[in-house]
């Protein structure tokens, strides 16, 4: 199957020692089996180092008591990388911030805005809607519904600057019946502060959600380079209809989550916190876009 990704992709690079939010921090890192079976034919050394540091089933790296990879050297670096090389990755450190979807038109590969640099570059990118060939991958198609042309609908609408913004939102919505303001912000915020977070402060940052935020133009760019991936993530690999309206609707909250929250600091932090909090939690993921199925 042809590999596909978004334009963008091709600019990021992990910055390693330069994150200020790095993923080898606060993270519970798994193992896999192909990592496990290398590090279990190491001898002596730092080969013995890895092997002690690997606890649990499934199997992960423990965090030291300040929540670090044991693998994170004082500089943000990573050891294993440093001496042993990038092939002896286990699969989550070399594939974050990535992700994969199957669609109609072969796999696609996207980037997590968990990322900070990941999220630099996909609300800085206008070209979030121009798909290119990066390679092949094993796969099958297992549905005859077209998510991908339906997102391109969306994307059509979306990135019409020559309508306000707030109306390509009332656009979308409108063509697909759904929409954030299928809860009334109090019923949305009662959801929210039961969701469950990594940060306990995010509770309270959430708890600031309302569908009619009416954020400044100056961040309206950014909120539909956000919106854009939200839906390139989740409803992209849809197998009907009713599944694509449950994550369009999903991820217009996201959206509008996003702008509620947009003023209490920059938007690139935000968004980070968002994904991280949301996204990387199937169990609130869960929860939301259970509130868009009819």
């Amino acid at each position: 199957m042809t590999l596909r990704a978004p334009k963008y992709y091709l600019d990021f690079a992990c910055i390693a020692d330069r994150c200020k939010h790095s993923c080898c921090i606060g993270w519970e890192i798994d193992v896999d089996d192909a990592a496990r079976r290398k590090y279990s034919a190491l001898r002596g050394g730092y080969g013995e180092e890895i092997k002690k540091s690997i606890c649990g089933n499934p199997p992960h790296f423990a965090l030291r008591e300040d929540d670090r990879c044991p693998h994170l050297d004082e500089h943000g670096l990573c050891r294993i990388i440093r001496e042993l090389g990038e092939d002896y990755l286990c699969d989550i450190c070399r594939e974050h911030p990535r992700f994969y979807n199957s669609t109609t038109r072969g796999r696609e590969v996207g980037l997590g805005i968990s990322c900070e640099e990941a999220c630099r570059i996909l609300l800085s990118s206008d070209d979030y809607a121009e798909m290119i060939e990066i390679g092949e991958e094993d796969g099958e198609i297992f549905t005859d519904f077209d998510a991908v042309t339906e997102r391109e609908k969306v994307y059509e609408i979306l990135s019409d600057r020559n309508i306000p913004y707030a109306e390509r939102l009332r656009a979308i919505a409108e063509k697909y019946g759904t929409a954030p303001e299928k809860l009334s912000d109090e019923e949305w915020k009662e959801l929210i502060s039961d969701l469950e977070y990594l940060d306990e402060s995010h509770r309270e940052l959430f708890s600031c959600y309302s569908s009619k935020t009416e954020p400044s133009p100056e961040i309206e760019p950014e909120l539909e380079r956000a919106l854009a991936y939200f839906i390139y993530r989740h409803a992209s690999p849809a197998e009907n209809a009713e599944e694509f309206r449950a994550a369009l609707g999903f991820s217009l909250f996201c959206e509008r989550l996003l702008a509620s929250i947009a003023t209490k600091s920059t938007i690139l932090d935000r968004a980070r916190i968002l994904s991280e909090e949301i996204e990387y939690s199937e169990d609130n993921t869960d929860a939301i876009k259970t509130e868009f199925w009819f």
